[in-house]
């Protein structure tokens, strides 16, 4: 059991031993496991659990984190909160969780959830940072191991984790992505995904870091001032890309959404001449006057 360990830990990526981190500790396999491994690494967790109350045995999950912590003698605190009433239960509910859980917290998230989030990201229509969601955050240390690895590290140090019944309810897009979806890509493939998958989303970030580095310069010029005749002479993929940059709402913040590819296009259109305005989200407008960019 400790070589397993040893071995699940060469490929996680922690902080220096001794760092104080906090950790999202849902109660579940995956969490569990994050906590067991961030204190083989010799860090000084402080566990965080959101009790959003839509179970009945939320409160069950809650104690168990509460149990988990006094074994090992670390801080915790649970977050108590409550949804509004409205659609997009998984949207709310993990919003609420952000909101409550402090900045940096890490959470257990696997290379497994890596998979799923890229399929679920490739659905909507993402771009390049869908597809490769997570990789490089040092909020997933984890993200390296399978959710099975995980698993038997919890089961291989006999601690007792909670079991989310929603996590089979198929009317949830995840769920059907994990229980169904990727079953079928591996029996089409004819081999395991996961791992296919999350290579191409480390190859597709690297890509990113990359474009990043070559559009830095690009970033540096306000909308408003460069020549909207210059910007028509602008390859479409840099143009793209700079006015994701610019029309993202509440820039350089952890809250910050890039624009949908619809709005771009619409930018893109203003751009051109094909349109007057375009309206973007966030109740904004960008127009053009005397060639250049006003965004109100």
């Amino acid at each position: 059991m400790v070589d397993t360990i040893e071995r699940a830990l060469a490929r996680c990526h922690f902080p220096a031993p001794g760092s104080a981190v906090d950790l999202a500790v849902s109660g579940g396999a995956d969490s569990v496991g994050l906590t067991l491994l961030a204190l083989e690494a010799e860090l000084r967790p402080t566990l965080h659990h959101v009790d959003h109350h839509l179970r009945a045995s939320s409160g069950e999950d809650a104690q168990l984190v509460r149990d988990l912590a006094a074994d090992f003698e670390l801080p915790v605190v649970v977050h108590d909160v409550e949804l509004a009433p409205g659609g997009n239960l998984e949207s709310r509910a993990r919003a609420a969780r952000k909101s409550a859980l402090p900045s940096g917290v890490m959470t257990g998230h696997t290379m497994d959830d890596l998979a799923e989030t890229q399929i679920l990201n490739l659905l909507r229509g993402a771009g390049l940072d869908g597809l490769s969601p997570m990789v490089g955050s040092p909020t997933k240390p984890i993200l390296g191991l399978r959710r099975a690895e995980v698993l038997a590290i919890v089961v291989g140090k006999k601690r007792p984790f909670a079991l989310d019944e929603t996590n089979v309810d198929l009317s949830f897009k995840r769920n059907l992505v994990r229980l169904s979806l990727m079953n079928q890509l591996a029996a089409v493939a004819e081999r395991d995904m996961v791992p296919i998958l999350a290579r191409q989303a480390e190859l597709i970030a690297e890509e990113r870091v990359w474009l990043d580095e070559l559009s830095k310069l690009d970033q540096l010029r306000p909308l408003a001032e460069v020549d909207c005749r210059e910007l028509q002479t602008w390859p479409r993929a840099r143009l793209r890309r700079w006015l994701r940059h610019h029309l993202a709402t509440q820039p350089g913040t952890d809250d910050s959404h890039p624009p949908s590819a619809a709005e771009v296009e619409r930018a893109v259109s203003v751009i051109s001449g094909a349109a007057v305005a375009a309206e973007l989200s966030g109740g904004r407008r960008l127009s053009r006057q005397h060639q250049h960019l006003a965004l109100v």
